[in-house]
Parts: structure tokens; sequence; C-alpha cells
């Protein structure tokens, strides 16, 4: 049985590399690959951390393309004990074959307050394509929605993937900046790009962008996110993502605002379809938020063990940040994947 290694992701500060380290187990076993894995345990080699797992046969070409696709890890390896008289560890690079549709700086080069670090946002974005019935769909054939869209960071994630994207954006200083942004850069870059501008009475404006060759659309609405679906006419997500509001002191308003827009969101996805969104569990335990979820949308959250496993430190003011994964309510969600084993450490 050929046991592998996954390098967890390099991040920027040690904050960033205990989140990825937190994530990386989760991610692989929800990924498609999960359901293969047998054992798998963290383990230092020099100074640099890894995943080790072992799998009942070498990644297939698919295999390795999947695992290329994830958030957490970054480079994989074959695992050997000893090779002739050589004793180990050992380790055989094993080429993943991802191509990003964009380059990956688009996703780190623009900054802005409040911006969600993007190795979480992929993670998201992941997370929401293995949950759903499309997990065995390529990005290229997806659509994503970003609901509360902010400087742009999920709807550029979708972009580097390959999907269709659109986001909703109640500032539009924001959105017109992010749109004036994703101009700028693809121009430097020389990649295609054509925009047009339009305008909703009482509701607000919209880009939308035709983005590469061949073209993927990148819609860019400012407006209020319940009326995400006249603001979007015709974009139907099968996925959507998003990251609600930090720094909220009190409860009010985010009940406020998922009471209004978890319906209007949940209407656009097709029964096949995940919503997966993220919020400060500091003050907001996740029993109260799968309570509310299900019982103002209908939403199932899928609760099994490992989507119980999300919760994560973020800093001083974010001890816990924790992440809910819906599907349609008459799609059951045990039946969404095969069942996914327990980790086994």
């Amino acid at each position: 049985m050929p046991t592998l290694l996954a390098q967890i992701a390099p991040q920027r500060s040690t904050q960033y590399t205990e989140l990825a380290t937190h994530l990386a187990p989760l991610e692989l076993q929800l990924s498609s690959c999960g359901g293969q894995i047998t054992q798998s345990e963290l383990v230092t080699l020099g100074t640099q951390q890894y995943l080790r797992f072992s799998l009942p046969t070498l990644p297939t070409a698919a295999d390795l393309c999947e695992l290329g696709l994830l958030a957490t890890v970054s480079a994989f390896f074959e695992w050997f004990d000893q090779v002739g008289e050589v004793t180990g560890p050992l380790l055989r690079p094993l080429p993943t074959t991802f191509q990003p549709a964009l380059p990956l700086d688009l996703v780190m080069t623009r900054r802005y307050r409040g911006k969600t670090n993007e190795l979480f946002t992929h993670f998201l974005c992941n997370l929401a394509r293995f949950s759903s019935r499309f997990a065995d769909q390529p990005w290229g054939n997806l659509r994503l929605l970003d609901p509360l869209a902010g400087g742009g960071t999920t709807l550029f994630t979708g972009l580097l993937l390959g999907a269709q994207v659109a986001g909703v954006e109640q500032s539009e200083q924001d959105v017109q900046s992010t749109a004036t942004f994703l101009q700028h850069y693809l121009r430097e870059a020389h990649i295609a790009c054509q925009v047009k501008e339009e305008r909703f009475k009482k509701l607000g404006r919209r880009w939308v962008c035709q983005v590469g060759k061949p073209p993927r659309q990148c819609i860019l609405a400012q407006g209020d996110t319940i009326h995400a679906a006249a603001l979007l006419p015709g974009f139907r997500p099968q996925l959507i993502v998003t990251d609600l509001p930090y720094g909220i002191q009190h409860n009010g308003p985010l009940i406020d605002l998922l009471t209004g827009a978890l319906p209007v969101w949940s209407a656009l996805l097709p029964p096949q379809g995940a919503l997966v969104f993220a919020w400060d569990a500091t003050r907001f335990p996740r029993a109260e938020m799968v309570t509310l979820v299900e019982q103002i949308a209908p939403l199932c959250v899928r609760n099994e063990p490992l989507y119980q496993a999300l919760a994560h430190r973020v800093d001083r003011v974010i001890k816990l940040r924790d992440v809910i994964v819906a599907v349609p309510r008459n799609e059951d969600p045990e039946t969404q994947r095969a069942p996914i084993s327990p980790r086994k450490e």
C-alpha cells in the first residue's frame, strides 16, 4: 500500500501556517480521494510539516489533478522507508496536473482592509464543490456566487480555478475598485478582458466582464444581497461561498442579515448545489447557527464529524471562526456523497 506525503502549503505567518495545518487533513479527507485514505498523520521533516497518508494504489492522473486543486497542501511525494541499502525516509515527487486558468497572483496581489486569507477562501470554494453533487465536475463547468463579495477574493479564486463567477456587494466603492483592479491587472498581464456596465433601476448596477480566451464570465453587481436574483438575471450558481461580516458585537445584525438573505441565496441553488459560509463563532456558537439556518431557509446543514471539526482560531479578536456547509432540504445530506470515513491519526 503506497504511502504519500503532502507538504503543508507554506504561509507568510505562524497564524496562517497553523490554519493550513489544521485544515489540511480535513480538506484531504473531504476531497474525492478521501474515501480511499486508510490513515493519515502530521509529520515533520526538517522544519517543514507534511501530511502523511496511505492509499490502496498510487494516485491516477485524475487523482493527481484533484490533489493539485487542494488549497492547504502544495506538493506531493511517494514515501519510501528504504530503497536498496539506503535507509529513508526517501521521497519521490508526484507531479500534479492542475493548471490555474489565470495567474495565481491575481488573488494575492490585491490588498484591502478585511480581506479574507487567500488559502482559506480557496479552501471554502473546494469545500463547496466537495460537498455538492457537482464534486465530479471540473471547475470549468461550474458557476460560483459570492453574495457578500467585498473586495472580490472569492471571485478571483473562482476565476483562477476556472469557474464562471458572480458577486453582489452593497458598497459601490468596493465594487467599482474591484472592477477597476481586475481590468488593470488583466491588461498588464496581457489577458483579454471585455467589460460592459449595466444599470438596474432602483436596485444598483453591475459590471459584466469576459475574461481570457475562451472567455469566462465575472459579474460584479452593486446592490443589496436580498436582490441577488434581480441583479444577476440568468446567472444560476451551483455553488455559493461567502464570508460573513466580522467584528459584530451583538448577534442581532447578523441574524437580520441571514434572515433576509438566506431564503434568497437558497432559492438560487439547484437541488444538487451547496452553500458554504464562514462566520465569527466567538459569540455565535455553531449549534445556534445550525438552528437558525435550518429554521429560516429550506436548507439542511451537513453535520457529520468532519464538518464539525472546521472551527479554528483566527487572531486575538476572532478566537473561533467556524464554517457552515448546507444543501437544499430536498437533498439528503447523507446521500450527497459516499460516506466519509473518520480520520485515523
